[in-house]
């Protein structure tokens, strides 16, 4: 009796034809693809996913470092992985965090929309008010005098060390623009700006206008784009939108970053996945007492002080997580844990803001 072979339709790897699964990769050879089978793996999938997450989550809230621990120990399948379940939280999260950053967006674009129309028409009652628009000058000539004063008096002040002389000195005051901040000059008109819109005139011509150069650097000129973009538009939401979709992007920073700090603090208790590990789980608790709030907030409004517990309460987690995974003291684990915070909260996260708002801005 001669044996039958078939080849694997996955692997493609030869066996015999009386197996039902291929003894290579475990397909099953005999099933057929129908509604009933697509739908079977599908759902049979999600939810031996969700019941490990179901089985993961009441340790993960209140065993702190609980499920760090045993799967460094080894217990690998019985919990959800712990990038499986940082991934799993952080997309409810954003899924649920989405219906307030519409509202958030829409609010924002709405005062701003206010805040023109106002500024425009103000504008237009000095303009069309002859006392008015005098003050309104006076007063700013006023300023300007000061800040000139000032600025000369310094510069005075100081020869000794610049070696400017009077004649230079006063060269730099009569040319100073007090109305400048930092690099960008966009104390224009805002009634000829409209006048210059309203007319088609190009995008380049507004720019003049506004205080670019022509010798000015890509980065400059792309200041003076998004901010021309940003007063046409009146959409100052549209810039936080952009904020808040870049946050999911910077966490696949932020969260290996954590990790960093934790190797430093703890720098004999393992390797680098070894912090990374502890990391997903505590960011993972993170992203589900962030959810709860955003759920309860639907439903309630949440006091103040409620939510400074909670911020206290993640910290307290946090510490006695410390303690369980790394196995130290309590009080040493809340120094250390003070001590990550701190630089976590004061560098790491003001930094990535500041790069979040400028990207942001530049490509909303």
């Amino acid at each position: 009796m001669s044996i039958k072979y078939v080849i694997c339709k996955n692997c493609e790897r030869t066996f015999k034809d009386e197996y039902n699964f291929c003894p290579y990769c475990g397909q099953n050879d005999k099933e057929e693809l129908t509604l009933g089978v697509l739908f079977y793996n599908t759902i049979s999938n999600y939810f031996s996913v969700d019941a490990r997450f179901f089985k993961s989550f009441i340790p993960l809230i209140a065993k702190p470092g609980y499920l760090a621990s045993k799967f460094v120990e080894g217990r690998r399948l019985l919990y959800l992985h712990p990038a499986q379940m940082y991934l799993f939280i952080t997309v409810i999260f954003f899924f649920l965090f989405s219906f307030i950053q519409r509202q958030q967006v829409q609010d924002i674009n709405s005062e701003f929309e206010k805040t023109f129309k106002q500024e425009k028409k103000t504008n237009y009652e000095l303009q069309t008010n002859d006392s008015l628009l005098i003050a309104e000058q006076q007063k700013q000539q006023a300023e300007d005098s000061i800040v000139k004063a000032k600025l000369k008096k310094v510069l005075t002040e100081n020869k000794k060390y610049t070696h400017f002389s009077d004649s230079k000195i006063d060269s730099i005051v009569s040319k100073s623009n007090t109305n400048k901040q930092g690099i960008f000059n966009f104390d224009f008109n805002q009634s000829k700006m409209d006048s210059l819109i309203d007319s088609g005139a190009s995008n380049e011509s507004i720019y003049k206008f506004m205080g670019m150069k022509d010798d000015d650097g890509y980065f400059t000129k792309r200041i003076y784009s998004q901010a021309l973009k940003f007063y046409k538009s009146r959409e100052g939401g549209s810039i936080l939108g952009a904020f808040y979709d870049t946050i999911p992007i910077a966490m696949f920073f932020l969260l290996p970053i954590f990790a960093l700090i934790l190797m430093l603090l703890y720098r004999k208790k393992g390797t680098y996945a070894y912090h990374l590990v502890f990391s997903f789980y505590f960011f993972a608790f993170l992203f589900t007492v962030f959810s709860i709030i955003i759920v309860v907030n639907f439903i309630v409004d949440i006091p103040d002080n409620i939510d400074w517990l909670i911020a206290v309460s993640t910290f307290i987690y946090f510490c006695l997580a410390l303690s369980r995974f790394y196995n130290q003291g309590k009080f040493k684990s809340f120094i250390k844990g003070s001590m990550a915070s701190f630089l976590f909260l004061s560098f790491v996260a003001p930094v990535t803001a500041l790069i979040l708002g400028i990207f942001a801005f530049l490509f909303y």
